[in-house]
């Protein structure tokens, strides 16, 4: 598993999905010595989420941090 910490960039109407949304978040890079520690292992990148659920968007906040854990999945 690979764990990294990104920050919720943007969130806005999708413009690829009718009554959907899109969040944007990207990697910490500085503020904490957690963060400079993450930013070792991921200093660039981005991740967009696409979503008519707006229960799930409304658990992402602006500008707030979340850990993203990266586990293969069973085929």
């Amino acid at each position: 598993m690979v764990i990294a910490k990104f920050t919720v960039t943007n969130i806005q109407p999708s413009t690829h999905i009718p009554e959907g949304f899109s969040i944007t978040l990207m990697p910490v890079v500085q503020g904490s010595p957690e963060n400079e520690e993450f930013y070792k292992s991921t200093p660039a990148g981005q991740i967009t989420l696409e979503t008519v659920n707006k229960e799930a968007v409304d658990k992402f906040e602006l500008h707030s941090s979340y850990y993203v854990h990266f586990t293969k999945a069973m085929e």
